[in-house]
């Protein structure tokens, strides 16, 4: 493929895009606690809208699976409408956005929870790490585990919500099963000691992921739906890496891969810079293991190695995330190799327009 390949058209399953650049989703705490996304995000979003796709910010599928203040939802019908205004901008501006669908499990904390409730997770094990409540980082609070007959209830959720992004106008959405979250916590061995149908097994801990994209596919197609692994990520809640990573993860790809899924959306190695080629795992084996859907790679690709791995077919696609945060026009500024905006960590996480949608500090033309 040609070393241009990253800025030519392509297709996501039933998703067709302008180009191969995605945009991360990055968490930003700027909704409200009522899961409302900030009338800021219409434009926000609008400003970003000439990567060939955007996945949304995790947006919590119902209040059971928030774990973060200030984190917006897609369970009541206002949010629905809010989330609205965000899609038409984007389609205005001719851009393709999906909807990120989270549950947090054991990632939250009883001020956080309808009633004060324990978080829920495949077994009652406390993540380690901090969440983000109204009072600052604190650390996540002791889970309970999910009943077996509530498992139901959860996959119920997924659905819904993807019935609401739906509504909302999204091109499709994202299933969220990774970075230590409820889904990955079924999935790794290390966090699930469940005796149940659940848990035991590769079969069974990937059971749960299984049944919720199928639910989500019911709703979309699952040519609009793709999901999102990080088999080596322990940068979340210090969660504890599976014992056999590269074999329980392929087996889930080979399973999402025969649902003919729009696109497998895959952290490569640790997150937060290190280095991607981690041991003991093989991403191209992986994608392989997927088949004829769409490769996403993700995890401190730059200019180069994006136009590498477009051109030498390594994936289909490239997620950037914090380039995004300061570069709004980071598709047009990749593409003539100029040189990015550095945003200061002080404006990822909450606060008003200043570092969201405007910076006081100008990026270099």
């Amino acid at each position: 493929m040609s070393s241009e390949a990253l800025f030519s058209p392509a297709r996501l399953g039933a998703i067709e895009v302008r180009n191969r650049i995605a945009m991360a989703p990055l968490t930003r705490s700027r909704a409200g606690m009522d899961g409302l996304p900030s009338p800021l995000a219409v434009e926000y979003y609008r400003q970003r809208a000439s990567a060939g796709l955007l996945i949304t910010e995790a947006t919590n599928i119902s209040p059971q699976g928030c774990g973060y203040a200030y984190t917006p939802g897609i369970y009541t019908d206002a949010q629905v409408a809010a989330w609205k205004q965000v899609t038409d901008a984007v389609h205005v501006a001719d851009g393709r956005i999906v909807m990120q669908l989270w549950h947090v499990g054991r990632m939250s904390h009883i001020s956080l929870q309808e009633g004060g409730t324990a978080p829920v997770a495949p077994s009652a094990l406390q993540a380690g790490g901090s969440v983000f409540t109204e009072k600052g980082f604190e650390p996540p609070s002791m889970p309970r585990a999910l009943q077996t007959h509530e498992i139901a209830g959860i996959v119920e959720d997924y659905r819904q919500a993807a019935l609401r992004a739906k509504a909302a106008g999204f091109d499709g959405v994202e299933v969220h099963a990774a970075n230590g979250y409820l889904l990955e916590q079924f999935l790794r061995d290390s966090t699930n000691q469940r005796g149940d149908r659940y848990g035991g097994s590769i079969e069974n801990r990937a059971r749960l992921i299984l049944e919720v994209v199928d639910a989500v596919a019911g709703v979309w197609g699952p040519d609009r739906v793709g999901l999102r692994l990080s088999p080596l990520s322990t940068a979340i809640g210090d969660t504890p890496l599976d014992s056999t990573p590269m074999q329980t993860h392929a087996y889930l790809a080979r399973q999402l891969g025969a649902r003919g899924l729009a696109f497998l959306h895959v952290v490569e190695g640790q997150m937060h810079g290190e280095d991607s080629s981690a041991a003991r795992y093989d991403n191209a084996a992986l994608r392989a293991a997927f088949g004829s859907g769409a490769y996403i790679a993700n995890n401190g690709y730059d200019r180069q190695r994006a136009l590498d791995a477009t051109a030498s077919g390594h994936a289909d696609m490239v997620a950037f995330g914090r380039a995004f945060i300061g570069n709004p026009d980071l598709v047009a500024r990749l593409r003539l190799n100029a040189p990015l905006f550095d945003a200061p960590f002080s404006a990822y996480f909450g606060g008003d327009a200043e570092g969201y949608t405007e910076f006081t500090t100008q990026q270099a033309a």
